[in-house]
């Protein structure tokens, strides 16, 4: 399997079991080792009391694209740690975008980070996680 094709089936069987992100609407608009890049449509159910998107569901989008960058080699891998910097409100009906990717992986842990923009390209956000994988894999591993 090359690179390409272990990240796309890691990921589908990830997203085979990630109703949170699917649930929310999410779509999976790039994929590649180590990179992911989700959308989603900001809904009237994910305002604030300010009438703009809640900050949580700017940071699960966030984290949905990190998640699928980090496991895109076939070993189970979790977020240790994230943190986010808002700086733009998403509307309801904006389109977010969450592009994620590797900025360093060795050994167990790795670091990304995910930018989110709306449908006007503004930057919305700026999310960096922390990974550390552990045991198992998401794909049959041979021998």
């Amino acid at each position: 399997m090359t690179p390409q094709e272990l990240a796309e089936a890691s990921a589908k069987a990830l997203w085979n079991d990630d109703s949170a992100s699917q649930r929310l609407g999410m779509v999976m608009d790039h994929l590649a080792p180590g990179e992911a890049t989700l959308s989603m449509t900001v809904t009237e159910a994910m305002s604030n009391g300010h009438g703009t998107c809640h900050g949580g569901y700017i940071f699960t989008l966030a984290d949905s694209a990190f998640a699928f960058a980090c496991n895109g080699y076939n070993q189970r891998t979790v977020g240790q740690h994230a943190s986010i910097t808002y700086l733009a409100p998403g509307r309801v009906g904006d389109r977010l975008t969450a592009a994620c990717r590797e900025v360093s992986r060795q050994g167990r842990s790795g670091v990304y980070d995910v930018r989110v923009t709306n449908q006007d390209g503004v930057h919305v956000a700026e999310f960096r996680g922390l990974s550390r994988t552990v045991k198992g894999t998401h794909l049959p591993v041979d021998g």
